[in-house]
């Protein structure tokens, strides 16, 4: 019998985890999987994914690339382009494991690379944006190529499919990483297909969001203005485009990167202290464009730490928890379990309240 509206569970939809060792140690991917097994309901099947940082060490000065390609011509075609921007380290396809939950797969490769220097100089660019043009470039003009993955030392693995399923389908109990993050989408009103499964990357910087994002126009508007493109049909996209602006271009620390996208109320502003308020006041007025309204819990993975957000108003859950050196963030509580039973100081960031972990310094 065909289900109604009201007759499904959609327990606010998607469910984000993620767990990362302060002081640097490696984790196989086991754990984060296991982690979203309990969350199984809050996904249906239309997108599965991970981020992993730490996993690339004997690589680590070189940007590895995960593409999708639709076809061997659209392969010949991206290392065409490839050649003649980067140096190519090594080019592999990516090991996975066959499994009957995962079908219809696109022919998936990584390269690790180094931009050229004389195209470099020539450009008059650094390699950070550099690289974060060519992504664009590929994704926005070369056809059935998608770059979903573009960072040092770390990488995304996404699919059409259950996260754990997809956790098994890329082989993820055989990497290690100092911080993993993980994501089962249940998507609402955009397609679910393997380039907008979650996490979303660029450079360094990679999203899992659980919730709706009803200014994306307004975000994405603004964000296209600085040679940013939104080409993979899903509102998060967006989020990671922002984070890399205000970051890495503008400067902004993560806790001011927070009060723009989830930017206090001005009530809120107008009792904070003198030398607070300005600051609140400033950002509010510099980049009104990329407030995130609309509910949302969100992971941003940075080399060397996450950060954890909840809009103002706290319409999606998102629980911290600890145990020794490690620190556990999740949709739910029973994810954080399912890695660390005896796990503590489990609580619930306030709206707005970012959560930032890092590792020590000079320990991945």
């Amino acid at each position: 019998m065909k289900q109604l509206e009201g007759q499904i569970r959609i327990p606010s939809g998607c469910a984000i985890s993620a767990v990362i060792s302060t002081s640097g140690e490696r984790m196989s991917g086991e754990g984060i999987i296991k982690s979203m097994i309990p969350m199984h309901d809050r996904s249906n099947g239309l997108g599965g994914g991970f981020a992993g940082y730490g996993i690339y060490p004997e690589y680590r000065d070189y940007f590895a690339l995960h593409l999708f390609f639709d076809s061997r011509s659209a392969r010949a075609d991206c290392e065409k382009y490839l050649h003649d921007e980067v140096e190519v380290v090594k080019s592999e396809r990516m090991p996975t494991r066959t499994t009957a939950e995962i079908t219809d797969e696109p022919m998936i490769w990584r390269y690790f690379v180094t931009p050229l220097r004389s195209v470099l100089a020539e450009r008059q660019q650094n390699e950070n944006e550099f690289m974060a043009r060519l992504v664009m470039h590929i994704n926005a003009c070369l056809d059935g190529c998608h770059v979903f993955s573009s960072g040092k030392n770390m990488g995304v693995f996404k699919a059409v499919g259950f996260p754990e399923d997809v956790g098994r389908f890329y082989r993820l109990d055989e990497y290690g990483a100092y911080s993993w993050t993980a994501h089962g989408r249940y998507p609402t009103n955009t397609p679910g297909w393997w380039g907008g499964a979650h996490p979303f990357s660029l450079l360094d910087f990679s999203v899992v969001h659980n919730g709706e994002i009803s200014s994306y126009d307004a975000n994405r508007r603004f964000i296209e203005m600085f040679g940013y493109k939104c080409t993979l049909q899903t509102d998060t996209e967006v989020i990671t485009y922002i984070a890399d602006y205000l970051v890495r271009r503008q400067g902004l620390t993560l806790e001011e990167l927070a009060s723009v996208i989830a930017a206090p109320f001005w009530s809120t502003i107008a009792r904070a202290p003198e030398a607070e308020r300005e600051k609140l006041t400033y950002l509010r007025t510099a980049f009104p464009s990329l407030l995130v309204t609309g509910p949302f819990s969100i992971v941003l993975g940075f080399s060397g730490g996450l950060m954890a957000l909840n809009d103002r108003l706290k319409l999606r859950s998102m629980v911290v928890g600890e145990k020794g050196d490690r620190v556990f963030i999740a949709s739910e509580e029973s994810a954080i379990r399912a890695i660390e039973p005896d796990a503590e100081n489990v609580w619930a960031p306030a709206g707005g309240e970012p959560v930032i972990v890092r590792v020590k310094e000079g320990r991945y």
